[in-house]
């Protein structure tokens, strides 16, 4: 476990989805909490999905894996490239370097033709033009300061540039003056391009820094530098986590994708498992054990959510998997009240619960955590929503951002918790102004949509009559 704190607390968005310009803090400025809790409300297509998906886009660029070739198609409509800048907080509490990072990252998203496979004609008519997504102009910067190192804010890595990265200081104080490396590195900054990938948070520039730290242990700057970076790849791998809507699809198709990190003597296990619920299924011992671990810490909250229910991993014993590996045939059970019945005859918001559940709880207990959630309201009692994130918001220690359409929580979470999108694409997100102690919020954010008392417009008007109008003559059309 990471002796360090890291925490997502700003994004600007730029020419992304639809969104043109979008500013969003994560940090409550009214009062003092150790979680960090955004919800964010709006119109039907006004960007609150835009959000989690930048976020989304992070947790793959510090990862080093593959953007999707959806990606390709996020950058708004009329624009060349979309840009998005992270700001986050680092506060390392041991070691020889403890202190506090302030970090921007910095990245460019654009669509470009991907390559033709090697075996097709290239007069080929039937050849389908295929799109990828690729990150270009990253830029990495930072501060730092302890007791003893005060380092002002500057530019650690830029990519644009045909050399490696600048600033060039930066690059000889990590990488020296090796002229085969950095070839080596200039091959893996152009195959980062082409595999769809950042190059800084790469697998070969990440493996050259840690060569250069094997060997210098003794350089203060270099240690910071790679502090800074191996706290980000654990934040990434193991704190970071994005739940999509398609969440919700994959349980349509009878899968529980079980979201979760679990922590067992010092040795940790972050991911989601989709785990089959209409019959049982043959998993691996260990991801079994997991599975186990997971529910089990679960029940402890499941059976006051829903009071009676919890749920249970029934083994239905060893068998071989295709891989000639030993697998554990297990099947999850939903048991009430001392009955069991198959957890597929659950309704969807239980297994909605579930699914996300096991990270809400390490919400709750470790600050060391970030889950976004895209519409975590869906299938859930508004009233139970409500509670649970006074309860996280409140009490927690961890960092929650979610969008939700339901607005109960606006009247059980502190308004600093809470952020609304706009109509204007240019300025997307924004926190209500002229609330009073003694509003109700969700009165107040009814009250602006129907009297427009904001600096900007947060929802469209719609006219009931022509929309009934609408239905009508939808209706004739179709000869209904």
């Amino acid at each position: 476990m990471k002796e360090a704190n890291v925490r997502l607390i700003g994004i600007s968005i730029c020419n992304f989805k639809n969104v043109r310009q979008g500013n969003v803090s994560f940090l409550n400025r009214r009062k003092k909490y150790q979680s960090s809790v955004l919800g964010v409300y709006g119109q039907n297509g006004s960007g609150k999905t835009a959000l989690i998906d930048a976020i989304e886009l992070l947790k793959l660029s510090l990862t080093g894996r593959k953007v999707p070739e959806r990606f390709a198609d996020y950058v708004y409509v009329g624009s060349e490239s979309a840009y998005l800048r992270y700001t986050l907080m680092i506060r390392v509490d041991k070691g020889k370097y403890s202190g506090d990072y302030q970090v921007e990252y910095a990245v460019g998203l654009k669509k470009e033709k991907a390559p033709k496979e090697e075996n097709l004609e290239d007069n080929d008519a039937l050849q389908e033009i295929g799109y990828r997504a690729v990150l270009f102009d990253e830029e990495l910067k930072f501060s730092f300061c302890n007791d003893h190192i005060r380092i002002k804010k500057c530019t650690l890595m830029n990519t644009t540039t045909e050399s490696v990265f600048n600033p060039h200081t930066k690059y000889e104080a990590i990488f020296g003056k090796d002229e085969k490396l950095e070839r080596k590195l200039l091959i893996a900054k152009g195959m980062a391009t082409r595999l769809s990938q950042s190059f800084l948070f790469s697998g070969d520039l990440i493996e050259s820094f840690k060569e250069q730290v094997r060997e210098r242990l003794d350089d203060q700057m270099l240690m910071i530098y790679w502090q800074l970076f191996d706290n980000l790849l654990y934040y990434a791998h193991y704190e970071l986590f994005v739940i999509q809507t398609n969440n919700s699809g994959i349980i349509s198709m009878n899968f529980l994708p079980l979201a979760f990190r679990y922590e067992e003597n010092h040795h940790g296990a972050a991911g989601r498992l989709a785990v089959p619920i209409d019959a049982p299924a043959v998993v691996p011992e260990d991801e079994a054990h997991v599975i186990d671990a997971v529910v089990n810490s679960m029940n402890i909250v499941l059976c006051q959510l829903v009071p009676g229910l919890t749920i249970q991993v029934q083994k239905l014993g060893l068998h071989l998997m295709k891989n000639g590996n030993k697998g554990l045939q297990i099947q999850l059970i939903s048991r009430r009240n001392g009955r069991d019945i198959p957890l597929k005859y659950e309704s969807e918001g239980i297994k909605k619960i579930i699914s996300v559940l096991q990270l809400l709880i390490v919400v709750y207990n470790r600050s060391a955590i970030t889950v976004a959630i895209d519409e975590l309201d869906s299938g859930i009692f508004e009233y139970l929503l409500g509670e649970l994130l006074r309860i996280i918001s409140e009490k927690g220690k961890g960092q929650l951002i979610f969008t939700s359409h339901n607005l109960r929580p606006l009247e059980t979470i502190d308004r600093g918790f809470i952020a609304f999108t706009t109509t204007n694409p240019d300025s997307r997100y924004i926190r209500l102004a002229h609330v009073k102690e003694n509003n109700n919020l969700r009165d107040f954010y009814f009250r602006d949509i129907v009297l427009g008392e904001q600096d900007e417009i947060v929802y469209e008007p719609t006219n009931n009559a022509e929309i009934a109008f609408a239905f009508r003559e939808a209706g004739e059309y179709c000869g209904s």
